[in-house]
């Protein structure tokens, strides 16, 4: 039982390792990077975050999926282990 924790701990947290280092990704539409692109030429900072925001705003569903399948697995070995045992 313990074995299998480590084992599961190390894989999210290598995963976890993995989203986190991450080479810059260009996840913006080609308008979406011309209005960014015309904005940092004229002197703006607005365009300089646009990546960014994008891919958060595209790991927030894939995160909240992972952690709402994590309770319900959780949830559900709790209430198989107490059925077993009754």
């Amino acid at each position: 039982m313990k074995a299998n924790f480590w084992k599961y701990s190390v894989v999210f947290i290598l995963i976890i390792l993995c989203v986190m280092i991450s080479v810059d990704l260009d996840a913006q539409c080609p308008m979406c990077r011309m209005a960014a692109d015309s904005n940092l030429k004229d002197g703006g900072t607005e365009g300089k975050g646009l990546n960014t925001g994008i891919l958060y705003i595209l790991a927030m569903p894939y995160t909240l999926v992972m952690v709402m399948g994590y309770i319900w697995y959780r949830n559900k070995k709790e209430v198989d282990l107490s059925e077993s045992t009754s």
